[in-house]
């Protein structure tokens, strides 16, 4: 992997895995037209997805430590009881994770059609956001729940993980900045669980990464600022709503995708 390529595919990790337009549908079509194999070097897939958790750290740093410093109060208060909605989310995406690994590992193959109808799905979720009025709800466990189930189906290649959870919580009547907030945070700890068993399935193999220190440092570097500056910009664009440009996007590279697969 070239400077260039990593540089190329860090910034795409970083932008698309918050912008609600698919990180790894647009992986693979990177993939494609870079003819790089990046899920054979587990330690840049890993590093550019730690960028963008420590990225969403960043921009949520006060967040987290308010939530944090709840938590070691050791009582039922509402930073417990958020991060019991966090975890409730989880709940699915670790199901799917545990107990369909393989099948989903086997979605990224470079399917383009199948990035291209994901994507096309995830247009028009986007929409049907402008076609609701706003709610101003603070989220339940319910729809914590289904915002969780939603984030499970964005393991397919092309439906986007914060497009579909944003996308369900504001259908769900839920308030537009908790939603942006809540959509980013429930992600932190799957994101953290995917590394710890893409690191654990590298050591036991025996391959070793084809990435040299240069592209990792590059490609890590552009997940990072590019992840910390489509974060923030994400945010201000769902508390105005303004997603269908999103909406636009996903399905003109989902047509393009079907078009040249």
């Amino acid at each position: 992997m070239t400077l260039i390529e990593a540089l190329i595919l860090g910034i795409v990790q970083g932008l698309t895995e918050f912008l609600p337009v698919s990180s790894s549908g647009h992986l693979e079509i990177g993939k494609v037209l870079l003819n790089v194999d990046v899920k054979e070097d587990l330690t840049f897939t890993v590093l550019v997805h730690f960028a963008t958790v420590l990225s969403t750290i960043t921009v949520f740093f006060k967040e987290i430590k308010e939530l944090g410093t709840g938590l070691i109060a050791f009582r039922w208060n509402e930073e417990t009881r958020y991060v019991s909605k966090i975890l409730v989310s989880m709940i699915p995406v670790l199901i799917v994770g545990v107990l369909f690994r393989e099948e989903v590992e086997s979605l990224f193959s470079g399917n383009l059609i199948l990035v291209g109808g994901a994507l096309l799905v995830t247009a028009l979720l986007l929409m049907s956001t402008q076609l609701v009025k706003a709610g101003n709800k603070n989220i339940p466990f319910l729809d914590a729940l289904l915002m969780g189930i939603a984030q499970a189906a964005a393991v397919i290649p092309g439906l986007s993980r914060s497009g579909v959870t944003i996308s369900t919580g504001l259908l769900l009547k839920n308030g537009r900045s908790d939603v942006a907030r809540f959509s980013f945070l429930m992600v932190l700890l799957p994101i953290i669980g995917a590394a710890l068993l893409d690191i654990l399935s590298f050591s036991s193999s025996s391959g070793e990464a084809g990435v040299s220190v240069a592209a990792l440092v590059t490609g890590f570097l552009a997940a990072y600022v590019s992840g910390f500056l489509a974060c923030r910009w994400m945010i201000r664009l769902v508390k105005k709503g303004n997603l269908y440009w999103f909406a636009l996007y996903c399905a003109v590279v989902g047509i393009a995708s079907i078009v040249f697969a």
